[in-house]
This record gives structure tokens, sequence and C-alpha cells, in this order.
């Protein structure tokens, strides 16, 4: 019989293209991914991996197995999912990928009401922007995405994934305070065509947003400085380097120097939970969205539903 473990490590190797990266991938050593390929090429009789250069090539063999395993795989979790919704059970472990604001913003109290409610589920967070959240997701090595898009550009849901509204965070316009427009009760976004920018990372989904929504207003937007965290940005603003569009979830303290205005046509983004078909019965994923949703500080709407 086909170890389970030894299917998941080469269908690891298929999709990272590495023993290494499957290694990351699965929190283990490069020597156990090894070893755990060397054993499924013995119980299949056949061999899997080939050297390519200084790296390897799954064989006609191992690409073959890899087909039927991930289908072997998508059936295991959604037994898993059917297993914990028949017992009702809140239980398990639950890998959730999170982008920034929502780590700073909703993680916190979330993970605290999961401890209280639910001790015997563990929640493992790591940060990453939704453009690689998703696939991460998709390809089963995350449970669950916190991701985001705007009321002006909505996120494609890949196939294959469920999604749970979480909450609508409306976004400011931060500016230095001796910005001839720091004292308006709101600002519309093309008064502040030819002004600098500060966005974050160019690998980042906000930035790529931003780049578009300016462009509508603006001939080319002046994007000066490129910083991921919002406290930094503010920094920046209060010295007097740029403009930020600045959402409310999550916000750090405004230092000295900072004028946050409202913009006068509302710019918002939508927060998401996604997580795969296969695991929608278990009670740890409405668990999750629950406790997500009781996090949202005050004053940003939350979006509810008995169904996610």
């Amino acid at each position: 019989m086909l170890d389970l473990e030894r299917l998941r490590a080469l269908h690891s190797v298929a999709t990272y293209g590495s023993v290494s990266a499957a290694a990351d991938v699965l929190h283990v050593t490069t020597s156990a991914v090894s070893q755990q390929l060397a054993k499924l090429e013995r119980e299949t009789g056949q061999k899997l991996l080939e050297r390519n250069g200084r790296g390897v090539r799954l064989t006609d063999a191992a690409e073959l197995l890899v087909a039927h395993a991930e289908r072997i795989l998508s059936l295991v979790e959604q037994a898993q999912a059917d297993l914990e919704a028949h017992r009702g059970s809140v239980v398990g472990q639950l890998t959730v990928a999170a982008f920034p604001t929502a780590v700073r913003g909703l993680m916190p109290a979330a993970l605290g009401i999961l401890r209280a409610d639910h001790p015997d589920l563990r929640i493992l967070v790591r940060e990453e922007d939704p453009n690689q959240s998703m696939p991460l997701v998709s390809r089963g090595d995350f449970d669950m995405a916190v991701v985001q898009d705007w009321n002006n550009e909505p996120l494609p849901l890949p196939e294959g994934l469920c999604k749970g509204v979480i909450c609508d965070d409306v976004a400011d316009v931060a500016l230095p305070a001796g910005h001839p427009l720091a004292g308006r009760d709101a600002i519309d976004l093309k008064e502040l065509a030819g002004d600098p920018w500060i966005s974050s990372s160019p690998d980042s989904i906000c930035c790529d947003w931003l780049l578009r929504t300016l462009r509508a207003v603006d001939s080319e937007p002046r994007i000066e400085h490129m910083v991921y965290e919002f406290a930094s940005q503010l920094s920046l603003v209060a010295a007097g380097f740029g403009n930020v569009i600045l959402p409310r979830l999550g916000r750090c303290d405004v230092p000295p120097g900072v004028a946050v205005v409202p913009l006068a046509d509302p710019l918002s983004r939508r927060v998401y939970a996604l997580w795969r078909e296969e695991a929608a019965r278990r009670p740890a994923i409405r668990a999750v969205v629950g406790a997500l949703r009781a996090a949202v500080p005050p004053g940003i709407p939350v979006f509810t539903d008995a169904s996610a």
C-alpha cells in the first residue's frame, strides 16, 4: 500500500520544483524528503526522480503518480472535514496565511477568542501578501488565507476556493500636516494629482492597486518611496515626503505631523477568509471565520452570514 506522507512528499517536489523547496513547505529536512522518496521508489518499484543539471526532474512514472496523489490528498482532506463535521468538534490544526494589516488588526484578538472557546484547536499564522497566500491555499500548503480587495478592483476567486467576508475597511488619505489640503473635511483624490506618494513594496497587491487607482486620476503617479509597514510609511509622511492611502483596520498610532483626511469618494477594501472547498465542512473553518469577525475593531462594518 502506498504511504500517504511519501505521496505528499512527491507531490510537493512536483509542485515546488525541488527537494529543498518541498522540505521548506513540509517543514522537514531535505534529507527527510529524500528518504521518503527513496522509500516510495522501493514501494512502487519505479524510478521517480532523475538528475537534471544541479536539480532533479520527475520521471514519467512520477508524473503519473503525482496526478493520482493530488486526488488522493484532496479526498483525505475531505474525509477529515467530514469526520470533524460529524463529530461537531473544533479540533486539530489550522494554518492561516494573512496579509500584514490583518495580522496586526485581527489575528491577536481572533487567536485569543479561539484559545478561550476552542482549546483543542491549534492555529499557526504566517504573514503573506494575498498574491502569495491564495496559491498557498489552492495548493494545500495552508488551510486558510485572510486576503483583501478594493471596491474599485474586486479580487478574482480562484477555482476550488470558498470565501467568507469578514469586514469592509474604509481608507483615508494621510498627508503631511503642512499640505495645503490638510485642513479639509474631505478630499477628492483628483485634487492630489501630481503629489508624491508612498506605497508598500512593489511585489504587493496594495502597490499594484495604488498605481492603477492613481493612474485613473493622474497621468502617471509619483510613487517615490516603497515601504511595507504603515508605521514606517506614516513616519515618511510626517517628515513631508509624500501621501499615503491609509486603511482603518489595524491602524497604528498616527504620529505628529500627519493629517488624516477622509476621501470624498470613499475607497474601501473588503477583507475575506478563503479556504478550499474540500475543507468547507470543518467546524474549525467556521470557528476561525467567526472569531475573525468578532475581532473586528469598533467602527468597522462587520459582515455576518451564518452560512460562512
